[in-house]
């Protein structure tokens, strides 16, 4: 068999360069979901308790709260305002102009319900959005010959042209930002359950593009599947293993009952797990807090249970919560002296940076980065001083507290500098707070260095989570998803919510 590279995780491959580095360090339904009980209008928010019930009261304070829904409101804006209203293409980032992310686009569709959930827009204004983007996406060109075409056997490239939604320069067919546009997808298939003709038309072009993933090519070393392909190289040599964001992608795949995938997916995935304890925390490892939230997003893992959470007698939910207080608890200890770091200021995950270089700042060596993979775990730590407000915000089901606290802290101690009308920047960096050459971004002197952008990756776990800690929208719905009961079940699921679903879903 061809040797593989194991790799635990790339932040949706938003960055080919930085899947790379990642993957060399580790080697050194058809069925429609069925129909709610609570009233709809055809132009306005549903009567649900989304709306009626905020589960946060009570939890944190009322000035929090109102923060929190001012947040995902500018979160929202962003994927409204930026997506093409026409095709449903959604750049990477904004305001500087991009191409399309694929995983972005999977951010969006999931954003579309929780608008009309909150009336930001109605419902039929959503449908009708979501529609556009799943007929242009389930028309687009597939064809593995054809190096301009949209994707192949059913996945999509990593990044498309705006303009024509073809592939971008020699991006590779993604397996995982594929992943995220189909659990997109789904979660609209099972909010858009109505008889209008933009919301029949959701479901029957979810199940266009659901039908035709061809789910078993992307393992050419069974029975782990791989990062991506291209019509260059053909597959890329590394697989998906260990904790990291492509659970939703596994799950998604064993539930298909079109294109099954070879026996023994998930304990391959599953035994490249690390397992440590970190700033006082036993968890399984990931260091960038993307890997803990993604999956998160469509999946309530409260309670249900594979064997490899059997054995440690937790789930993934207690899990992504110990990651995330001890990345607070190691900015609290703070052992580089970044500027600001502390119970006001944590959360490393995948983001932008300012440049890529080696100085010497503050009396000491100081290596800094542009785009990377940031975060810190037992396994590693990766850490330039630059935090991502969506490293708190997409935790903010399992630690409200902490993550509504210094949330409300970056927007009084950063605010001028690191927010606009859709919400924080993608990240910043206090440290680098006098003039120096940047290649992105902005210093502002005395203050730090402050990204210009927002990008979709980011934006989504921040509109999507916290709408998941308030009323629970996405997991509520997607618990009624056919598909995605059954990859758990033939995952080895069990227990909590998942056994109250119906038995022939398996």
């Amino acid at each position: 068999m061809e040797p593989r590279a194991i790799l635990p995780g790339s932040k949706a491959l938003t960055r080919v360069a930085v899947t790379l580095l990642l993957a060399l360090a580790v080697v050194s339904t058809a069925a429609c979901a069925p129909a709610r009980d609570s009233k709809r209008t055809s132009d306005g928010p549903r009567e649900a308790e989304a709306v009626a019930k905020d589960r946060l009261r009570g939890v944190l304070p009322d000035p929090q709260i109102a923060f929190l829904d001012s947040l995902e409101q500018s979160a929202f804006r962003w994927f409204w305002e930026q997506t093409d209203s026409t095709t449903g293409l959604t750049p990477d980032r904004a305001p500087t102009p991009s191409f399309v992310s694929v995983g972005a686009m999977g951010f969006a569709l999931t954003a579309y319900p929780i608008g009309a959930e909150r009336g930001w827009v109605t419902r039929a204004q959503a449908a009708e959005r979501a529609r556009r983007t799943l007929a242009f996406m389930a028309s687009a060109s597939q064809d593995t010959a054809n190096h301009s075409a949209t994707g192949a056997h059913g996945f999509f490239y990593h990044f498309l042209d705006m303009k024509t939604g073809r592939r971008y320069r020699d991006s590779e067919l993604s397996t995982i930002d594929t992943a995220l546009l189909l659990a997109g997808a789904r979660f609209c298939r099972a909010y858009f359950d109505g008889s209008s003709d933009a919301e029949r038309g959701v479901r029957a072009w979810t199940d266009t593009l659901l039908d035709r993933v061809e789910w078993g090519w992307v393992e050419p070393r069974p029975p782990s599947m791989a990062l991506g392909w291209s019509p260059e190289a053909g597959f890329l040599p590394y697989d998906w293993g260990g904790l990291n964001e492509t659970i939703i992608l596994h799950i998604l795949a064993i539930g298909s009952d079109t294109h099954p995938v070879t026996p023994g997916l998930w304990s391959a995935y599953t035994r490249h797990y690390r397992w440590g304890t970190f700033e006082g925390f036993e968890q399984l490892g990931f260091a960038p807090l993307f890997g803990h939230q993604y999956s998160h997003i469509w999946i309530d893992f409260r309670g249900i249970r594979d064997d490899a959470m059997r054995a440690h007698d937790l789930d993934y939910f207690e899990n992504s919560r110990r990651a995330t207080l001890s990345q607070r608890a190691y900015a609290i200890e703070n052992p580089a002296g970044f500027r600001g770091y502390g119970e006001r200021l944590w959360g490393l995950t995948a983001c932008d940076g300012p440049i890529d270089t080696n100085v010497v700042w503050g009396g000491r060596g100081r290596q800094f980065h542009s785009y990377s993979a940031r975060g810190a775990t037992f396994t590693h730590v990766n850490d330039d001083g630059t935090i991502c407000p969506a490293a708190a915000a997409g935790s903010m089901p399992f630690a409200p507290k902490e993550c509504a606290d210094v949330l409300m802290a970056m927007r009084a101690d950063w605010g001028t500098w690191a927010m606009n009308r859709y919400g924080f920047v993608d990240a910043f960096n206090p440290t680098l707070n006098s003039r120096f050459p940047v290649r992105y971004g902005r210093i502002v002197p005395n203050a730090g260095w402050f990204d210009v952008d927002q990008l979709g990756i980011d934006q989504g776990p921040i509109l999507a989570m916290i709408e998941n800690a308030r009323s629970e929208l996405i997991w509520r719905t997607m618990r009624r998803d056919p598909q995605l009961v059954r990859g758990l079940r033939r995952a080895g699921f069990r227990g909590g919510w998942l056994d109250a679903a119906p038995a022939e879903w398996k």
